[in-house]
């Protein structure tokens, strides 16, 4: 229930059929599988703090310190309320920054694997190499999960979903951030076993 909705749908049925079938259970609640959110104000919270701590990583956590009390709800209530206008609004100045800089200090990010008991990755890595070149969704994964790269002479194990998609591993790691993260502010990253079908 604290992933997001496509993200789970990445990792445990990208490969059904859709529309997707959920079951939903009003009573025995699964409390050791689960996290159990007592009220719609701890789900805020919870948002909240994600988006506290991607801007952490990408601004030093200048841009949200700078915003007001109604700039953070303006951003829940939009996110709620299916409100993109509104949500947009705020986020958009999450998603800036200077000319003068290459992209954000650090890519907020978070890689999911399927065949492991850890539930996800993340460390710090910067969208911009020394050298001024671009990291790419390749050089991430060659640094955080190489596994999950095919060898050139191999077959293709992996799977590398974000938001259902199967991006090319030469696009820019900002360009990602940017364009496909979830919003938390988080580019969550999905690695599973490569259809048989």
């Amino acid at each position: 229930m604290h992933y997001p909705i496509g993200l789970l749908f990445d990792l445990l049925a990208s490969s059904s059929a859709l529309p997707w079938n959920i079951t939903v259970h009003f009573k025995s609640f699964p409390e050791k599988d689960l996290l159990h959110c007592p009220s719609k104000d701890a789900i805020e919270a919870h948002f909240m703090s994600c988006v506290k701590e991607a801007d952490a990583l990408k601004h030093k956590s200048q841009v949200i310190n700078e915003m007001q009390k109604k700039d953070h709800k303006q951003l829940w209530m939009g996110l709620q309320n299916d409100r993109f206008d509104q949500f947009w609004a705020i986020n958009r100045k999450l998603m800036e920054y200077p000319a003068e800089e290459n992209g954000f200090r650090y890519i907020p990010f978070r890689i999911y694997q399927t065949t492991t008991e850890r539930p996800f990755i993340q460390k710090l890595f910067r969208p911009v190499a020394a050298d001024g070149q671009l990291h790419t969704l390749g050089d991430l994964l060659k640094d955080t999960c190489p596994s999950a790269i095919t060898p050139e002479d191999g077959e293709k194990k992996n799977q590398v979903l974000i938001h259902g998609i199967e991006p090319m591993l030469e696009t820019p790691l900002q360009w990602l951030s940017e364009h496909l993260s979830y919003p938390d502010n988080f580019l969550h990253i999905s690695i599973i076993p490569q259809p048989t079908d």
